[in-house]
Formats: C-alpha cells, sequence, structure tokens
C-alpha cells in the first residue's frame, strides 16, 4: 500500500518525507532529499539491491549522492567554468576547490524534493532551480519519476524545461550490489561502449576519446569491475538516443541487472572511495561496497565542443530515460 512518512531533518529544520512504491515483484523507497532511492528489494532476494542508510545523516556525509538524482549538470565541469553563447559563466568548485561537481554543493542531490504525484507503483517529484545558482543560467524546472514498470524494472525518467539556455545533463546516482556482501568484488559487467574517455589526475576528461580495446576499460565481454581504479565514461553514443540495453551487471550469486538509456555515456565508478559508513539493516559500508552506473551525458560536455551536446534551450524539454531490471539467480 502506497504510503507517505517522515525520514528526518536537515540541519536547517526542513523535514525529509519517505515513500513506498510497489510493482512488478520491486519494492522502492524514495526520499524527497534528493530524489533518492533509499532501499530498492526485489521478491526472493532477502537483502537490498543498492546501498542505502536508514537514517538522514549518512546522506549528508560518507553517503552524499547515494541513490539520489545530480545534477543540474552530473559528473564533472573542468576549473568550474565554461562558455555558451559567447559568455563565461563560474560555477560553484565544489571538487578539489577548483572544479564543479554534480551542480556544485547545493546541486539537486543536495536538495529537498516536492512530491508531485504518488501511485501504488509510481512516484514523480518536481525541483526548480533558480537562475544564477550555483554560477548556472536559467530557471530550470526538473521532474523525476520512478515507475515500477513490471517484470522486476526500475524505470527512471527525468524531464527539464529552462527559460535561457542552459548545461542540462541529470542522472541517477545509485550504487548497486546484487549479492549482499560486504564488497563488489565478485560481479561482472558487460556494456556495450568501442570508446571511453581518459581523464587527468583530477578525473577531468583529457579530450581524447580512446577506444576500450587492449584496455582495462573494455566491456564488450563480461569482466570483473572491481578493483579497477574505474570513474571513467563509456561512450555509448554521440547523442541522446531510443532507449536500448546498454549493459548488464551480475553478481557472484547469479542475480542480474540490466541497464537500458537514451543517455550516450555511461559513468562506471567501483566505489573504491567510499567512506566508512553504516547503512541498511546495520550493513558496513566501504570501499567497493557497490557499484555506480550513472546513465548521463558525457562529463565536462560545456568545455568539449567535440563531445554530445548537454545544452538545453528555452522551449525544448529534456527527456532522459533509464530502465534497470533485476533477476534473481537462476
Amino acid at each position: 500500500m502506497t504510503r507517505s512518512e517522515p525520514f528526518g531533518t536537515l540541519p536547517d529544520g526542513q523535514p525529509v518525507e519517505r515513500v513506498r512504491i510497489a510493482g512488478g515483484g520491486l519494492t522502492a523507497h524514495v526520499l524527497t532529499f534528493g530524489a533518492t532511492v533509499q532501499d530498492l528489494r526485489l521478491d526472493g532476494i532477502d537483502r537490498p539491491l543498492v546501498l542505502g542508510a536508514d537514517e538522514i545523516a549518512p546522506y549528508l556525509g560518507p553517503m552524499r549522492y547515494f541513490g539520489a538524482i545530480v545534477g543540474r549538470f552530473a559528473n564533472r565541469i573542468g576549473n568550474a567554468r565554461f562558455i555558451l553563447d559567447g559568455r563565461t559563466y563560474e560555477t560553484d568548485p565544489n571538487f578539489r576547490d577548483r572544479h564543479t561537481l554534480h551542480g556544485g554543493s547545493a546541486g539537486a542531490g543536495d536538495r529537498i524534493w516536492q512530491i508531485a504525484d504518488l501511485e501504488r507503483d509510481a512516484v514523480r517529484l518536481r525541483l526548480r532551480m533558480a537562475d544564477g545558482e550555483m554560477g548556472f543560467p536559467g530557471n530550470l524546472d526538473v521532474h523525476v519519476r520512478y515507475r515500477l514498470a513490471g517484470d522486476g524494472a526500475l524505470q527512471v525518467t527525468i524531464m527539464a524545461e529552462t527559460d535561457a539556455p542552459t548545461p542540462c545533463s541529470l542522472a541517477h546516482h545509485g550504487y548497486f550490489n546484487l549479492d549482499g556482501g560486504p564488497d563488489i568484488l565478485g560481479h561482472r559487467l558487460q556494456a556495450a561502449a568501442e570508446h571511453y574517455l581518459p581523464v587527468d589526475t583530477d578525473l577531468i576528461p583529457t579530450g581524447e576519446i580512446a577506444p576500450v580495446g587492449r584496455t582495462a576499460f573494455d566491456f564488450r565481454h563480461p569482466r570483473p569491475v572491481a578493483p579497477g581504479g574505474y570513474d571513467h565514461n563509456l561512450c555509448l553514443g554521440r547523442a541522446r538516443g531510443p532507449l536500448r540495453e546498454v549493459a548488464r551487471l551480475t553478481g557472484a550469486t547469479g542475480a542480474t541487472m540490466t541497464v537500458a538509456t537514451t543517455e550516450p555515456g555511461l559513468q562506471v565508478y567501483d566505489g573504491a572511495h567510499i567512506d566508512t559508513a553504516q547503512g541498511l539493516e546495520g550493513r558496513a559500508y566501504g570501499a567497493h561496497a557497490g557499484l555506480a552506473l550513472e546513465t548521463q551525458g558525457w562529463p565536462d560536455a560545456p568545455n568539449r565542443p567535440e563531445f554530445p551536446d548537454t545544452v538545453l534551450r528555452p522551449g525544448d524539454v529534456y527527456r532522459s530515460e533509464t530502465v534497470y531490471r533485476f533477476s534473481p539467480a537462476p
């Protein structure tokens, strides 16, 4: 039965709510803070499929972004600036004090979203990101809909509109662990990417679009995901396109998750730098506790005209769809 309940309070006094949705063999809990998927369960599997916490405090510290919608520009913008239509914009340098990460220190993943619609198997949340916030131009109205679409599928649909040209690339930042163990070292990933983006020591793309062949980034056939130093974008295409399956994750238990998306990029992060935290049911999280598979535009695209365009303009509608489909062991 659909329900809403308190989940805690932010330091500034804002209340956080949690809703429950169920359908297609899945049950999910979603927070208004960050539009966060706090817990996700599949019938027949006695463990959570995602990393989450039983209270709000970890989401303000070691578990920041876990399960949230991040943006207005997911991933990194180098040197916390970009030029758009001849004008230079300075954005919040919240990553290593010189780059912008996930839209800045008060991006979508750090905000309270409003519940717009709530059904038994779906919830839609909305957020307005004001012109000038974190240095970005334009009032950006964002909606995310989580729907348990049937047959073990979590459908994530993100839509946005703006009143001024602005970079826009939003992503679901879930961490997945299909086995319920302390790490994902036994998981194997397959991904339909022929190229990836090398990065510098600050994890900013160098501009090279490199073939995956004969590298640790060749997931065209299943391979272990960690430890591998993975925090890189796999190039799925040169523009947003039709929904298609792009990845398959398989746990050591045999449980699987497929990823279908409209997006041109898949950021693979092996969780190497996850800080110690207490998660769902008292589970101890640490390095490699979960794998992040973030479908999005390419990082630093506002500074790279050769990368897929991520600028949203007035009159256009940003629409991103990703479907995570889960299956128990055969």
